[in-house]
């Protein structure tokens, strides 16, 4: 097939979308039959469920749980199990009075002596199981939010890196083809200087033109395998295991638009929903210092089986059971200014939130007016390159037969071919960077979807 031919295949293979699947270069000895072969959203379904960052997120969640579980288990009965042992080398002394009214010394209490103790305790009210109460879901909120971020990071860094790759691929494919008709050319041009037909200049100029064309095809070969290694970490694939990529081109093409007037959404970044439940917790921070003045309420029960004897030997012979039950009342009078202090210090870090808010939303501006301008020139790019590519191939065409025809000198052909090759190039990288563009304002706008 002649190259004009070539071209026009793989242009209409872009455009018309066909479904192909492209495959990894370092995995040439393998079997293709036992080597999974995965699409964009099978890479992200697989990172969802494999990359670390995203499951250390994952248990933050039950991580976040169980801390409120924690805090709020001494709203429970506490049971305390304990017991003492006595023994006395002297017995206390104690006093008596005799017939005349005098006081007597006298030793009282027994030598040997233990006494086992259950005790059941209940919190009955403290500002600190308020505050534990209060903050119990926002806690468990922080750690969803977190986790929602993470799979957000995840499938921009994924996407971006499994566009790259293919983009890597799709240049090897067009350097391939024009590495295979720049040796063709070289070859032509070898033997028509061999036959007299054209000087020497002819031919080196081909070989200058296939040995740029072979080190930009080393170049992107190369590239392959550290791309492949860095769509591997983003997904938590193993490393020594492979794995082969494969796009649908027209499905692609048909996600490539995105409605740039929407109107920004603050709400809508994931950034924002966790700094509104940072200031819901730290209103509550605010409500448990304000409140400490209240006092702390609990009741408690206590039962003791004693046993008592002089002799060792018989002290567990008979007991003397006692149990008893009361409340404990604390009141905090006075903290030496420290709840006051606490108040201030609370409020004064809602102010470093709200702060914060103003500058998010500024951050978040610039990255959307920025992500929607580059998806906008881009696409204008896209378009731009399309159209130089098909105007390279025009030309080419021309040149060659002009060529043959011997019009114009085979310098216009490199020409012209090196024009075609960049043009090809460019419409790729145009088309990619659209797709790499597109993720970048989603990302901006807050609507990457992260489930898979």
């Amino acid at each position: 097939m002649s190259r004009p031919g070539q071209i026009k295949k793989r242009i209409l293979f872009i455009i018309a979308g066909i479904t192909y699947s492209v495959f990894s270069v370092h995995a040439q000895n393998k079997r293709p039959d036992t080597i999974p072969s995965l699409n964009l959203d099978q890479c992200i379904a697989y990172g969802l469920e494999n990359q670390p960052s995203v499951l250390q997120s994952t248990i933050g969640i039950t991580i976040a749980k169980k801390s409120n579980f924690i805090a709020l288990s001494t709203w429970l009965p506490q049971v305390n199990a304990g017991a003492d042992y006595y023994h006395y080398f002297q017995l206390p002394t104690g006093f008596s009075t005799n017939a005349e009214g005098a006081p007597v010394p006298i030793r009282t209490g027994i030598y040997n002596s233990v006494n086992p103790e259950i005790t059941v305790s209940e919190n009955l009210f403290s500002p600190g199981l308020l505050y534990a109460a209060s903050s119990a879901h926002l806690i468990v909120q922080q750690a969803r939010q977190a986790n929602d971020s993470s799979k957000i990071s995840l499938v921009a860094n994924l996407s971006t890196a499994f566009y790259n790759l293919l983009n890597t691929l799709e240049q090897i494919n067009v350097l391939k083809e024009d590495t295979a008709e720049f040796a063709k050319n070289q070859r032509d041009a070898y033997h028509q200087y061999i036959g007299g037909i054209v000087d020497k200049t002819d031919y080196e100029e081909a070989s200058i033109t296939l040995n740029n064309a072979k080190a930009q095809l080393k170049q992107a070969i190369e590239n392959v395998v550290p791309e492949y290694a860095t769509l591997k970490q983003q997904m938590g694939f193993p490393p020594e295991k492979q794995f082969n990529v494969n796009f649908d081109t027209a499905q692609m093409v048909r996600e490539i638009v995105i409605d740039t007037t929407q109107q920004l959404q603050y709400k809508n970044r994931i950034e924002y929903q966790l700094l509104e439940t940072q200031r819901g917790l730290q209103e509550q921070s605010i409500n448990y210092y304000r409140f400490q003045f209240l006092p702390t309420l609990s009741a408690f029960y206590t039962y003791d089986y004693e046993y008592e004897s002089n002799v060792p030997s018989s002290l567990f012979s008979q007991a003397y059971p006692y149990s008893y039950i009361g409340a404990s009342l604390t009141i905090p009078l006075f903290t030496g200014f420290g709840r006051i202090e606490n108040v201030q210090k609370a409020k004064l870090q809602g102010q470093i939130l709200e702060l914060s808010e103003i500058n998010l939303k500024s951050i978040i501006y610039e990255q959307y007016t920025t992500a929607t301008a580059n998806y906008k020139s881009n696409i204008y790019n896209m378009a731009e390159q399309r159209q130089n590519v098909a105007m390279a191939k025009d030309v080419y065409g021309i040149v060659s037969v002009q060529y043959k025809q011997g019009i114009v000198p085979y310098l216009n052909v490199i020409t012209a071919e090196d024009n075609l090759t960049s043009s090809e190039i460019n419409y790729l990288n145009s088309l990619f960077q659209v797709l790499l563009s597109k993720v970048e304002l989603e990302k901006a706008t807050g609507t990457i979807p992260v489930s898979h």
